[in-house]
Formats: structure tokens, sequence, C-alpha cells
């Protein structure tokens, strides 16, 4: 059983982490995005840096400040961190402008995201809202068993995934820390007694 588990993702991971099919996917999403809302991410950021800005309009509600960084705060992990170091380490200053083009051209697509989870959020009988990517593939697209798994990748995802690979990452950074502690304190030791 589990060696099936491990060659269906090992397919899966075949395709999708190729060296161009995930980056060229949100590139060309990004563009087609920015050039259908008419450069949104650039026209208007002067106003949603306004918006950001302002009070809230009730004492017990969250300011738009705070909705940002909650969001922020469930976007950004260890991945970020790591991967972001990481691609400085192997790729040089060049990683940065290209983080930067990607991240402007990620902004239309987050647009659209957050544009289509507003349209089809949905209000319970207590006055709270609830939504997301699986009520818009249900209610927009008619493609109900699409949100169920899209439901379910997510829910295995954050339940396994992401703690799997904070664990790897914090594991492979210490282990790198140790093996370098070790390495200069052999050298020091040498040197001192030479």
């Amino acid at each position: 059983m589990l060696e099936t588990i491990n060659s269906v993702i090992a397919a899966i991971s075949g395709v999708l982490y190729q060296p161009w099919f995930v980056p060229l996917f949100l590139v060309v999403s990004g563009i087609y995005f920015t050039f259908r809302c008419k450069f949104i991410q650039i026209r208007l950021f002067r106003d949603a840096c306004r918006v950001i800005m302002e009070k809230p309009e009730s004492e017990g509600s969250i300011s738009s400040f705070g909705a940002l960084m909650i969001s922020t705060a469930s976007r950004v992990g260890t991945g970020n961190i790591i991967g972001v170091s990481t691609a400085i380490c192997l790729g040089g200053p060049g990683a940065i402008f290209w983080m930067w083009v990607t991240a402007l051209l990620g902004g239309a697509t987050a647009f659209i995201e957050s544009t289509l989870a507003q349209i089809y959020k949905k209000r319970a009988p207590d006055g709270s809202c609830y939504g997301g990517p699986a009520y818009y593939m249900r209610d927009a697209l008619g493609k109900r068993w699409l949100g169920v798994i899209f439901s379910v990748l997510i829910i295995l995802i954050y339940a396994v995934g992401y703690n799997m690979l904070a664990a790897y990452n914090l594991q492979s950074t210490f282990s790198t820390i140790r093996l370098s502690h070790r390495r200069s304190s052999v050298s020091f030791w040498r040197s001192c007694s030479a």
C-alpha cells in the first residue's frame, strides 16, 4: 500500500516539478491576468496602500492592516524563508530580480483569487461568512467534485505536508549547522596545535 502511494506521488511529482512546468504556468497565468485586469496591481497600488491604513469602522471589527497581517501570516512559512535564501545562494542577485517580477505578476493572480472568494462567499445563519476555492469551484464552475478533491488535498497538505516540510527544513538546517560547527572546531584545534 505504501509503495503504491509512493509511486503515485513520484509520478505526479515527476510531472509537476519539471524545471519549467510550475514556474511557466504561474508566469503565463500572471501575464494573462495582468493584461486582462489592465495592470491592476500597478494601477491601483496607491489605493491599496491607502486602504491598508484605514481605521476599522466599529470598535470590535478588524482593521484592514490586521486582515493583511493575518493573511500574510497564513501564507508565509518556512518554505518561503528557506526557499528565498536557497534561491539567493544558488542564483545570486538575479534570483531577487526574478522573484520581484514573479511577485508583480502574481499580484494580478492574487487579485483574481481574492475577487472570486468575495463574489462566491456565503453567509451563515449566525452572520459569519465562509467560502473559498472549493465554493467557487462548486458555484462558478459547477464542478462540486473538483471542490471536494481540492478540500481533501488541502486538508492532507495542512495536516501532513506542511508539518513534514517544516520538520525536514529544521532538521536539515540544524544538521548543516552542527556539521559546519564540528568542522570549524576541528580546524580551530588543528591550528592551535600547529
